[in-house]
């Protein structure tokens, strides 16, 4: 009988991620693929992109609705109420071995809660990671305190996990799935590209992406308006704005982008640009701003420049094209400068991405395939022996 393998996505970014290790899962002989489809996917304002699982040629086992109207804090714990009810419902009538996530998001947390009640085995894929200044750093963590098969992308954040008291042979480097992706998908030219989104690009082309910083509160609004002026002197530049994830603060971010689209030209929102196109994009332009993890995780690979703005990211490992600023304006024009010097330019030729190498999702499937799922729910907290710590 094959193993049912259940994955749970909420959000385009965490879906360009799983997209090949979910091929590789369905492909394989012994596994079964079961897909919930939850959060931003299903809803018409971050563009109903449950429509591009469907177009890749997957098949949605269920789709979970949980985002209300609303992204204030109350708003975001009904989503999670919400979620946990209807995992709980979900994994009842598909009844998976084992439980597949990824990351940190709120959603995710709702999964794995409900899957831990009803005593189902759950992998965590990129745990061990540091992200200081939002909510999803606790929320990471307390995913990896519930699961049972940790894969992990360096081994800096496996012996973070193994730090937090998990079995040491349940932790598997295999490097990131962002990488793994980057190296299967074929790019559209430039050319394809400027017809795809319509616009053409020009003598300098960014690619922005400003998330809210949960743990500061109110301040998604002043740091999205300092960044905006500070890409207000960038008026012969291509600008394309890729819009945030529902979280805390987000549909204000979103207000502003609009905003700043209508009164400049030169500046582009879309609401998704899909893995396809925003990895396209990653080719075609300059450099990358904003506090996307993805400016550190994939950009390098590229051999692009990041400036990366404020504290979203604070914690994780950084290549050396990655140029760090306040969420200032005169910050963010001092880095705009510098991405652009010649200096700098040079420089990205020798840059080398910190997240490993490509072929994670086929490691993951290996070991998901082939490991020994019987009493792995019964938990031990391994403690660090003291001539170690």
């Amino acid at each position: 009988m094959k193993r049912k393998i259940c994955v749970v996505t909420g959000t385009r970014a965490e879906y360009g991620l799983l997209r090949w290790l979910m091929q590789e899962v369905l492909n394989h002989p012994e596994l079964e693929l079961q897909i919930i489809v939850t959060g931003m996917h299903l809803s018409p304002e971050f563009g109903l992109t449950y429509q591009d699982i469907e177009a890749d040629g997957f098949r949605i086992d269920r789709k979970i609705e949980i985002l209300t109207s609303s992204d204030t804090p109350v708003g975001v714990s009904k989503s999670m109420g919400l979620g946990m009810i209807s995992f709980a419902e979900a994994y009842a009538e598909l009844r998976p071995d084992l439980v597949l996530v990824l990351g940190d998001r709120f959603e995710i947390f709702s999964a794995v809660s409900a899957a831990m009640v009803a005593r189902l085995p759950i992998a965590h894929l990129h745990g061990g990671e540091t992200t200081e200044g939002v909510i999803d750093e606790a929320i990471r963590h307390s995913i990896t305190k519930m699961s049972h098969l940790h894969f992990v992308a360096t081994e800096e954040y496996g012996r973070r996990v193994v730090q937090l008291g998990e079995d040491r042979s349940r932790v598997f480097v295999v490097g990131g799935l962002g990488i793994d992706c980057i190296s299967r998908i074929k790019l559209m030219t430039c050319a394809e590209l400027e017809s795809s989104l319509g616009l053409s690009f020009e003598k300098k082309n960014l690619l922005v992406t400003f998330h809210p910083v949960t743990l500061e509160t109110g301040a998604a609004a002043t740091q999205m308006q300092e960044l905006l002026s500070g890409l207000e002197g960038m008026s012969d530049a291509r600008i394309i704005f890729t819009l945030p994830n529902a979280d805390m603060g987000g549909r204000e971010i979103m207000r502003l982008v609009y905003d700043f689209v209508a009164k400049n030209p030169n500046a582009k929102a879309f609401e998704s640009l899909g893995q396809l196109r925003y990895l396209s994009c990653i080719a075609c332009v300059d450099g990358v701003v904003g506090n996307s993890s993805s400016g550190l995780t994939e950009v390098p690979s590229f051999r692009k420049g990041t400036i990366n703005i404020g504290s979203r990211q604070e914690g994780r490992l950084q290549a050396a094209s990655v140029i760090n600023c306040a969420p200032e304006r005169d910050d963010i024009r001092a880095a705009l400068s510098r991405l652009y010097s010649p200096e700098f330019q040079s420089q990205l030729t020798k840059v080398k991405n910190p997240y490993g190498v490509p072929g994670a999702s086929g490691r993951i499937v290996d070991i998901i395939a082939s490991a020994n799922l019987d009493g792995i729910l019964k938990k031990r907290f391994v403690d660090i022996p003291d001539n170690a710590k």
